[in-house]
């Protein structure tokens, strides 16, 4: 019988998380966050770092605990209730479909950006279908191809920054440190909130990880260190690179928001880089995109595999690559949505569901460690009480910050699994199907 290869590493797992966020999106919506937080996008990403690195520690004691795929999914229902990690893992389902369509559609709408006459969608099923077979093929595969992709992008954030530092220092009249990127005369909380809402879909790659639990060698030591690793590595890239790009350009005004950093690569390197930051982008996106389709058929497994949603179609591996194919498959095909909406629309959808599974997820750490396990003695106080609240409250400001759109959508979706989780539990008068650790 077909089943999942523990061969993942520390390195190949973070790896795995950092290409997932796809750092050189920090370039690629730019614009759209300078607009929203007023010139103030490091500070946007700095509160979104604040939130999500308390939530990544719950997320670090809870996949200590719980070994295995499925992520928030996973957490709640073993630490709390059933029906309520089932919901969980509805809401986290909603951001695993449509973040490869988000990526896909970024690295589309750039593409014909620079070659109009060729359509939006024709770029879209290109990367919808390349990453597909990618991903078909097996992890091994992916794996060689992220190592690629993740060094060329990183490459053209580095020369990035160096071109913001050598713009601003030779206009002289421009301090290289300077709180102006983190705080200008137009700087107001909400803006602040508002952007960091939005920035937060970025650092999905710490969740990612998770469903990489039955194909890692040792999941227990490797996922949490995992974790937090690419948390912290993600903040770092999206903190530093946006403060040198809002310094070398304090105005929040563009020519067109949607593609802002090649205005600004313009500015600070001529033609010849800012062709190269395109190419640079098309292939973080690529990257980011073969990861997000990657997590997103493992928690389809996952959840398929102990017959929460159907067995036979999500719970099955292909015999000849050993991979969810139905659920590769699956994904490329919802992501075709993306021919109809917009970026900022789906972003807003995918926000709802990560806002909710985290808050979650914090909770879970409460009552696994703190009430039913009763680990109360020092340091476990800060660990498993005052952290969690910590992340569970920061996490709440950003979600109450989602704008109308993104609450509507995300609660229509929420009433659907309600619904069905209704349905599966005869009314919610038996448990839903448990998930195992095999």
């Amino acid at each position: 019988m077909p089943h999942l290869s523990r061969t993942l590493s520390l390195a190949a797992v973070v790896l795995f998380g950092v290409t997932y966020m796809a750092p050189i999106i920090v370039l690629g919506t730019f614009g759209m966050l300078a607009e929203e937080t007023k010139g103030n996008v490091p500070t946007a990403y700095l509160a979104a770092s604040i939130a999500m690195l308390f939530t990544a520690l719950s997320y670090s004691h809870m996949a200590r605990a719980y070994p295995v795929a499925g992520s928030a999914y996973t957490y709640v229902r073993r630490s709390i209730n059933s029906k309520l990690g089932f919901l969980a893992g509805w809401s986290i389902l909603l951001d695993y479909f449509f973040i490869p369509m988000v990526i896909w559609l970024i690295g589309a709408s750039f593409l014909h950006s620079a070659f109009p006459h060729i359509s939006l969608s024709f770029w879209l099923i290109v990367f919808i279908v390349l990453t597909t077979i990618i991903n078909v093929i097996g992890l091994e595969f992916a794996k060689s191809i992220n190592s690629l992709l993740m060094l060329i992008q990183s490459l053209i954030i580095v020369a990035f920054i160096v071109l913001c530092i050598h713009y601003v220092t030779t206009d002289g009249t421009t301090p290289l440190f300077s709180l102006k990127p983190l705080w200008n005369q137009g700087a107001h909380l909400s803006y602040i909130l508002a952007g960091g809402a939005v920035a937060c879909y970025s650092f999905l790659g710490f969740d990612a990880v998770t469903t990489l639990a039955d194909e890692t060698k040792e999941p227990k030591k490797i996922i949490p260190k995992a974790i937090i690793l690419v948390t912290l590595v993600g903040s770092a890239i999206f903190i530093i690179t946006s403060y040198f790009v809002q310094l070398a350009h304090p105005s929040f005004v563009f020519h067109d928001v949607d593609s802002a950093a090649s205005e600004i690569a313009m500015n600070i390197g001529g033609d010849i880089f800012a062709s190269f930051f395109l190419i640079g982008l098309i292939v973080g996106q690529f990257a980011s995109g073969v990861s997000a389709q990657t997590s997103a058929s493992r928690l389809l497994y996952a959840m398929g595999r102990d017959g929460v949603i159907s067995k036979r179609f999500f719970g099955k591996l292909s015999p000849r690559f050993s991979t969810p194919v139905n659920n590769v498959v699956l994904c490329g095909v919802v992501a075709l949505i993306g021919t109809q909406i917009d970026v900022l629309t789906a972003a807003s959808f995918i926000n709802f569901g990560a806002f909710l599974a985290f808050m979650l997820v914090n909770i879970s750490v409460i009552n696994h460690f703190w009430i039913r396990e009763k680990q109360r003695a020092g340091l476990q106080i800060i660990s498993y009480l005052l952290f969690p609240i910590i992340g569970f409250l920061t996490t709440f400001w950003l979600f109450v910050s989602l704008d109308r759109l993104a609450l509507i959508l995300g609660i229509i979706w929420l009433a659907l699994g309600i619904i069905y989780l209704a349905f599966l539990t005869d009314f919610f008068k038996k448990d839903p199907p448990e998930i195992t650790l095999d």
